[in-house]
C-alpha cells in the first residue's frame, strides 16, 4: 500500500509564518521603499510631503466649519473631533485602497526580487503610517488652538451631547490603540492584496464603496446626534454606528486624542477583528502565497 504524497511545502502555515518573520526582519528594505514612494509622489514639489498636511488641514477646516453649523455644535469641540476622525480615516482608507493594489503595483519587484511577500505589505502599512505622522501636525495645531475647550471636564461634542472627561493623560492610550489598528491594517493589506491579484474587480469594488463607508461612519457626524434627535432609545438607528466596524477602529484612536471617554467594547470589537482577520489572512497566504507571482 502506497502512502499519500506529502503536502506541498509551499502550502503550509510554517512557510506563511516564515514569510512574515523574514519580512519583518527586512525593515531596511520596506522602510526605504516606503520613503521612496512618498518622495516620488511629491517629486519636484516645493512643499513636498507637507502637501499631505496642507490638504488634510484644508479639508478638516472646511468640513468642520460646515457641519458644526449644520449640527449646531461648537467649533471649538467639533473641529478637533472631525480632524482626528479624518486623520484615522485617511490611514484606514489608504490601507484599504492601496492595499488592494499592493502586489499588483509591485509586479516587477515580485517577479525579480527574491523577497517575502510580507515586505510589500509592510511597505504599504509603513507608508500610510508616515502619512499619518505628517497629518498629526494638524492635530497638534488644532489642539493647541482649542486647548481650553477640549481640556475642560464635562465638555460635549454637540450641544446636549454626552459629557466627556476632557483631554488628560489617557491620551497615551492612543499609542497602543494605533498599534492595534496598524496590526489590523497588516491583515487587510495581505488578504485584499492576494485576493485582488486573482480577482481584479476587487479594487474597483472597494473604491466604489468608499464614499458610502465614509458617510455611514461617524467621522463628520457624532453618535450624540442620534441620541439628540431620537432620544436615548434610538433603537435600530444606534446600529448604524455599532454594526459598522470602522466606527470602532476610528473611535479607538480618536477618543483618547480628544479627551473622550474610551469604551471597553471598542477594544473588544477591534481585538476580535484582529484575531479573525489574521486567521483568514494566514489561511489565504498558506494556500495562495506561491501563486501570487503568477497572478500578478
Amino acid at each position: 500500500m502506497t502512502s499519500a504524497p506529502p503536502a506541498s511545502d509551499s502550502r503550509t502555515f510554517r512557510r506563511a509564518f516564515a514569510d512574515l518573520r523574514d519580512g519583518a526582519r527586512q525593515r531596511e528594505l520596506w522602510g526605504h521603499l516606503a520613503w521612496q514612494d512618498i518622495k516620488q509622489r511629491y517629486r519636484r514639489s516645493v512643499l513636498g510631503p507637507l502637501w499631505i498636511t496642507l490638504s488634510m488641514g484644508i479639508t478638516a477646516l472646511g468640513l468642520g466649519l460646515l457641519y458644526s453649523q449644520l449640527f449646531g455644535a461648537e467649533i471649538a469641540t467639533f473641529l478637533p473631533y472631525i480632524t482626528t476622525g479624518f486623520i484615522v480615516w485617511n490611514f484606514i482608507l489608504g490601507c484599504l485602497t492601496e492595499g488592494t493594489d499592493t502586489f499588483i503595483a509591485n509586479e516587477g519587484l515580485i517577479k525579480h526580487l527574491p523577497a517575502p511577500l510580507s515586505v510589500y505589505v509592510l511597505r504599504t502599512v509603513w507608508r500610510q503610517s508616515i502619512m499619518l505622522a505628517h497629518n498629526l501636525i494638524i492635530y497638534f495645531l488644532v489642539i493647541a488652538i482649542f486647548w481650553g475647550s477640549v481640556t475642560t471636564p464635562g465638555y460635549s461634542i454637540t450641544e446636549g451631547g454626552v459629557p466627556q472627561p476632557g483631554l488628560n493623560w489617557s491620551v497615551l492610550l492612543a499609542i497602543p490603540a494605533f498599534v492595534l489598528v496598524a496590526i489590523n491594517a497588516g491583515w487587510v493589506v495581505l488578504l485584499f492584496g492576494i485576493a485582488s491579484t486573482r480577482f481584479r474587480d476587487i479594487p474597483q469594488v472597494v473604491t466604489s464603496l468608499i464614499n458610502l463607508l465614509f458617510f455611514m461612519t461617524p467621522i463628520v457626524w457624532s453618535t450624540d446626534i442620534l441620541k439628540d434627535k431620537f432620544g436615548e432609545s434610538a433603537g435600530w438607528r444606534d446600529l448604524v454606528a455599532e454594526l459598522n466596524p470602522l466606527y470602532h477602529f476610528i473611535q479607538l484612536v480618536r477618543a483618547p486624542l480628544i479627551g473622550n471617554e474610551q469604551s471597553w467594547h471598542h477594544w473588544a470589537v477591534v481585538g476580535a477583528f484582529t484575531i479573525v482577520g489574521w486567521a483568514l489572512a494566514l489561511l489565504v497566504m498558506r494556500n495562495y502565497r506561491a501563486r501570487v507571482s503568477y497572478w500578478v
